[in-house]
């Protein structure tokens, strides 16, 4: 793997008619299933009702978590609807259609005209969004790829296949060209089934799981309380596997499991899939500020040491650090591996020498 620095090169509605469907609140629409409307798909009927809406973006809507129904907030585009079901769709703040070029350094591992692979920092965003409409790795792709990067996934996110969490760091490639785009992403809705995708994530967890390689399978939903975190529910998630090896266990002064180094990779690409099921079977996170709240005593008896380096990584310890995929123009097997970073890798050292 060539990895080297580089910094940048170059340069809603109307109100629908018909009844009870139309405005719900200033940023929001509804729409209430009647007899006829009995087994569509959730998004093929709001797009019936709420023409002013393309269908793929009520479908970016539903999966957003923008979607209520009876029984809550819904996920899945094809979910079944029933007469008598009402329906609200929240509409977020517009944004800039196009996303302003802006020279941020990246860490590039790989770039062809096709396509390039960068090794992503925490703390940088991947897409423009709500809270975070500059300072994108969209923006500094744009800056750095030009003209040549790919808008087939929108304007919001050009050339983006797939995505890290802000503070997740590790491996990503993204798209330059619209034959590249619509083969990688294919590759990402297959998981990996076919055989050409390959993912791996390094990440230090609270303890050891009984067993030293598991896999969990549980369906993944935005709360219904708080939006912004996501949950395993029982009804109108999404189904979601993880499949996770532990590569060493670290004992604390009592000869206790302190923490893990635990190598994971995914069936399905949920947000915050790892995170949330790892906490699932009793094991976050170290660092992680949303689903780690419940260790919270926990974090505060671990040894001297190890709180410094947690204080100092400031985030999960979740490293994406293996990428693999068919190279969707040349057909070529692609393989990159990236080593944890230093924040990471100075709270392992922590953790190793605790006991």
């Amino acid at each position: 793997m060539d990895k080297s620095v580089s910094p940048a090169s170059h340069d809603e509605g109307t109100e629908a008619e018909g009844g009870r469907d139309g405005l719900a609140g200033p940023a929001g629409r509804s729409a209430t299933a009647a007899p006829a409307d009995a087994g569509l798909r959730l998004d093929r009927f709001l797009a019936q009702r709420l023409p002013d809406l393309s269908r793929s973006r009520i479908q970016a809507l539903v999966r957003s978590g923008e979607v209520a129904g009876p029984a809550g907030t819904i996920e899945d585009p094809g979910y079944r609807v029933k007469p008598g079901e009402s329906f609200t769709i929240s509409l977020p703040p517009a944004v800039a259609a196009t996303p302003a070029p802006e020279a941020i350094p990246l860490a590039v591992v790989h770039e062809d005209r096709h396509l390039i692979v960068i090794d992503k920092p925490a703390g940088l965003v991947v897409h423009p969004a709500a809270g975070h409409a500059a300072g994108t790795l969209v923006n500094a792709l744009i800056a750095h790829c030009g003209d040549s990067l790919s808008g087939i996934g929108g304007v919001r996110r050009p050339g983006i296949v797939h995505r890290l969490d802000k503070d997740t760091s590790g491996l990503l490639v993204a798209a330059k060209t619209d034959r590249a785009h619509q083969g990688l992403s294919e590759q990402f809705a297959a998981h990996g089934e076919d055989g050409r995708l390959e993912r791996a994530y390094l990440a230090v967890v609270f303890g050891a799981p009984e067993r030293r390689v598991g896999r969990i399978e549980a369906a993944l939903g935005r709360k219904a309380s708080n939006r912004t975190r996501i949950a395993v529910v029982r009804e109108g998630g999404r189904p979601a596997a993880t499949r996770y090896e532990v590569v060493e266990t670290f004992e604390g002064p009592e000869g206790k499991a302190l923490a893990s180094l635990v190598r994971l990779t995914l069936e399905t690409g949920r947000t915050h899939q790892i995170r949330v099921h790892m906490t699932s079977i009793g094991h976050p996170l170290l660092g992680d500020p949303t689903y780690a709240t419940g260790f919270a005593a926990s974090a505060r008896r671990l040894p001297a040491g190890v709180r410094t380096a947690l204080d100092a990584l400031g985030r999960q310890a979740l490293h994406a650090a293996v990428l693999g995929f068919e190279h969707p123009v040349t057909g070529r097997a692609m393989h990159f591996e990236s080593a944890l970073p230093a924040d990471i890798a100075d709270l392992v050292a922590a953790v190793r020498t605790a006991g």
